[in-house]
């Protein structure tokens, strides 16, 4: 018997020997891919571009599409939903003829440990989706049928959930060039739905719902029809914020109610409605149309609002850029660049931030929001509807000092804003 337990001691003693060897192995002290550089303009540009050419919801003859991809704009898109996911982890696809190499780097910081976790994979074409070939985890070789059965399992939970089964009824084969890849995929009538429904979750649909009613009623009330036929965004945030506030306790979520909160104003001060996200929401009691403003213009709330969205959604660097893209499309075809427009989407964009990392305090800070310059400062006179040319010759264009000295002050000004400040 004392033989047993001697045995079952170094048996016990080598499984925990070889998980730290193996931890040793797999966890490293440097990430194997560097941290994303910002998303520049030029970046949001393409893919919008990008986007528009490839709308699935455009008439075209049969449900078979095809998608065909750069490695530049996979990256991106790949490091972005990276961010979403998991903050301070970074990847990178490098595409090849039938196959594809794959590296990705996750921090552990937030565990409070100085290390990452680096992957390596290659990845081979099949008739359907690609297959791992090789794995490797930090210094840890993975046998690829070891890999393939963590992917064959990861899949099977995957298909349970309705994002999943989207997925595996969407997307029928990949082909992989170099330098870009191409998917196959099935657009059936009732897709776009369907991918709404995954996107929006009916717990989700339930939280939008109850700000939906209570922006119905702030709709019906005197305050929100002043005289100029404007309803100032620091009127409506605080009534809002307040129901966010009330929903977090005890033990809510509150960085769920915040993004809610601020993606119901974002679609209502942008014209479209929360209807063009969740169908359900056209049987909803619905607002009366309020012109939302800051500042008496109509542009700012929708400026502030959406990028504040795009920070909680997509984070603060996919906001900026996005901002900025749009004032060179405006400088070139539109209404011109303006620096206040920048100015109302920097401002969005650190609401935004707020209302996922501090979710508590934001709530506590718009409960004292009474004027519009404490959401934000007064930017009327930053230069505005500034033609191409003029914006090169005067600015030097974007990332050129005068314009950095441009946006230092604009920085300044937010800094100074309590409610904005980190």
């Amino acid at each position: 018997m004392r033989s047993k337990f001697r045995w079952l001691g170094w048996a016990l003693t080598a499984l925990a020997l070889s998980l730290l060897l193996m931890l040793a192995l797999a966890l490293q002290g440097a990430p194997l891919i560097p941290p994303q550089a910002e998303v520049s303009a030029a970046d949001v540009e393409r893919a919008n571009a990008f986007l528009r050419r490839n709308d699935p919801r455009l008439p075209r003859p049969g449900t078979q599409r095809t998608l065909v991809m750069p490695e530049r704009d996979l990256n991106l898109l790949l490091n972005e939903l990276m961010r979403r996911k998991l903050p301070g982890a970074s990847a990178k696809i490098v595409l090849g003829a039938g196959i594809a190499q794959v590296r990705a780097s996750v921090a552990l910081h937030q565990l409070g440990l100085p290390l990452w976790l680096n992957l390596d994979a290659a990845l081979r074409e099949s008739a359907e989706l690609p297959v791992v070939e090789r794995l490797r985890i930090g210094r840890l070789p993975v046998p690829g049928w070891v890999a393939r059965r963590w992917l064959e399992s990861l899949r099977s939970r995957l298909d349970a959930t309705a994002e999943g089964q989207l997925a595996n009824d969407l997307v029928k084969s990949v082909q992989l060039r170099p330098a870009w890849l191409q998917l196959n995929y099935e657009w059936r009538d009732d897709t776009y739905g369907r991918m709404l429904v995954a996107l929006v979750p009916q717990a989700e649909q339930a939280r939008l719902k109850a700000y939906s009613d209570r922006l119905a009623e702030l709709s019906e009330q005197p305050a929100a029809m002043p005289a100029n036929g404007g309803t100032s965004l620091a009127l409506l945030l605080p009534a809002m914020f307040e129901l966010a506030r009330q929903r977090s306790l005890p033990g809510g979520d509150a960085a769920a109610e915040n993004r809610a909160a601020l993606l119901t104003l974002a679609l209502h001060a942008s014209g479209r409605g929360l209807k063009a996200l969740v169908p359900a929401a056209r049987d909803w009691r619905q607002p009366k149309p309020m012109l939302v403003t800051l500042y008496d213009r109509d542009d700012f709330p929708q400026h502030l609002l959406i990028s504040a969205v795009l920070a909680i959604e997509g984070g603060g660097p996919l906001a900026d850029a996005i901002g900025v893209y749009k004032e060179l499309a405006d400088s070139r075809s539109g209404s011109g660049f303006s620096f206040n427009d920048i100015a109302a989407d920097r401002a969005g964009t650190r609401l935004g931030l707020l209302a996922k990392n501090a979710p508590a305090q934001l709530q506590a800070r718009l409960a004292g929001l009474q004027r519009e310059a404490q959401l934000m400062p007064d930017v009327s006179d930053l230069p505005e509807f500034l033609r191409a040319q003029d914006f090169q010759n005067t600015y030097g264009g974007v990332g050129a000092p005068a314009y950095q000295q441009m946006l230092a002050e604009i920085e300044r000004r937010l800094d100074a804003t309590p409610l904005l400040a980190p």
